[in-house]
């Protein structure tokens, strides 16, 4: 091996190195943009909202997709002494079908945001 072949090799190195350090950077600015994309989503999330309903439309309620609770309805029938159990039950029936209905908008959200890919299990927005 020549004086010759000893330069090529350390400049193929070198071009490796500059090759990895390239794609770092670009992984880096991927990584960036899908943060404030994942900001900006935070923001869409406070303002979209979905609406629940238990014992027929009895009791209905309104959530952020982020799960704040922004409106409830309950219809005067209810609205008796002796009907306070079941009203408490159908509130919170009515809580959890906005709620899986606001988790649904958020994956549904999200593989946009990601081109398709799940949230990662455990991983909430809300």
């Amino acid at each position: 091996m020549g004086p010759g072949s000893a330069l090529r090799a350390v400049r193929d190195d070198s071009r490796e190195a500059g090759e990895s350090m390239a794609d770092f950077m670009g992984m880096m600015k991927q990584a960036a943009q899908l943060q404030s994309k994942m900001q900006e989503l935070q923001t869409q999330l406070e303002a979209l909202t979905v609406d629940g309903s238990s014992g027929g439309g009895l009791v209905s309620l309104t959530l952020s997709a982020k799960g704040d609770l922004k409106g409830l309805r309950i219809d005067d029938s209810l609205l008796k002494a002796d009907e306070k159990e079941i009203l408490e039950d159908l509130i919170v029936a009515a809580h959890g079908d906005a709620r899986r209905k606001a988790e649904a908008l958020v994956q549904e959200k999200m593989q946009e945001l990601t081109g398709g890919l799940p949230l990662p299990p455990g991983l909430k927005l809300f």
